[in-house]
């Protein structure tokens, strides 16, 4: 993982893993577990790399937990860099909407909440979360994420791991808020138009589309495991993935 020098918010790494056919998910868009033990592996190690971790409650929903750091080493490794032996798990729920009986909460884990203002009272008042932020209505219409990493940045999170979904992937891709990618092309064909992709929303104009350098790529067991990071983008605006409202 790159490290941009003193950014003004997390540096944001979206880490996925999808089909030969671009899809993250089949069409009735549950819990995706097509993908190797080796890129368990490789997961759970960007997890573990990092401060914090992000997800819509979309994703939440799916699976009804999230992936923690297990791995011994892995474990030793971040507490010798000083971090906590888990990264907190942030869900961005704008609806609140969420089950409390999901494992997610019973997991050993720290928990965070990204909603509206309008919703988190009941959230906190719960302590299901060890930290709630809960955002202005001003700055949802539509969601202001430099402001919102920049309050993360402001707790003490410098890197930040996106595991998506697709919506939450192309409201930051849309504010230019995402620095690299790690993308795991997995071998089989999904298929499906109402399968979700990594990046949903409205999309962007070919003219203004973000840019990406390959960092690196290896093979495993007929896996590709890709490395992108961010260009700067090109002068023309497009149209952004603003409204997913998970």
């Amino acid at each position: 993982m790159t490290i941009i020098a003193n950014p003004p918010i997390p540096q944001v790494t979206l880490v996925l893993a999808m089909s030969l056919d671009g899809k993250i998910a089949d069409a009735q868009r549950g819990a995706a577990r097509f993908s190797s033990v080796a890129d368990l592996a490789h997961l759970e190690a960007q997890v573990a790399a990092v401060d914090g971790v992000l997800f819509g409650g979309g994703t939440l929903r799916a699976y009804g937990t999230t992936l923690s750091v297990r791995n011994s080493d892995l474990i030793a490794q971040r507490q010798r860099r000083g971090q906590p032996a888990q990264p907190i798990q942030i869900v961005w729920s704008p609806s609140g909407n969420l089950d409390p009986g999901f494992r997610y909460f019973r997991q050993p884990i720290p928990r965070g909440l990204l909603t509206r203002a309008a919703v988190a009272a009941d959230w906190v008042q719960s302590g299901l979360f060890d930290t709630v932020w809960p955002v202005p209505e001003a700055r949802t219409q539509p969601w202001d994420w430099p402001w919102v990493l920049a309050q993360f940045k402001a707790a003490g999170l410098h890197t930040l791991a996106l595991l998506g979904g697709g919506g939450l992937a192309a409201e930051l891709l849309h504010w230019g808020c995402i620095h690299e990618i790690l993308i795991t092309v997995c071998p089989l064909i999904l298929g499906g138009s109402t399968a979700p992709t990594p990046v949903e929303g409205e999309g962007f104009l070919a003219a203004a589309a973000p840019r990406w350098r390959l960092l690196s790529h290896r093979v495993i067991d007929g896996e590709v495991f890709l490395h992108y990071q961010a260009q700067p983008s090109p002068p023309a605006p497009g149209p952004g993935g603003e409204g997913s409202k998970p």
